[in-house]
């Protein structure tokens, strides 16, 4: 069973909590840019990431240059952002200190 799809009024009281992520253009997702030190450290960070959401069997969709990665959450089955999203995206954070 998916996850429930949150409303923009429940997104918009939730974004306060996640310090730097933002809305998409389109409203379907959320997303943040991490700046890290380096590469390495920037891979580091993606793959202790991938544990969390292999676990979740939930996965952002994401883009790393050297030292940055470029992430968008949102639920694809429901078209939205769902509890699952703000999970990671709070686990994430936890990950990059």
């Amino acid at each position: 069973m998916s996850p429930a799809k949150l409303d923009s009024t429940q997104i918009e009281s939730l974004l306060p909590s996640l310090e730097g992520w933002h809305l998409n253009g389109d409203g379907s997702g959320i997303e943040r840019t991490f700046t890290f030190r380096d590469f390495s450290e920037a891979f580091g960070f993606m793959c202790r990431v991938a544990l969390v959401a292999e676990k979740m069997n939930h996965h952002p969709d994401w883009f790393n240059a050297y030292k940055t990665v470029q992430v968008c959450l949102s639920t694809h089955d429901i078209g939205g952002v769902s509890e699952n999203d703000v999970e990671l995206a709070r686990a994430m954070d936890r990950i990059a200190g």
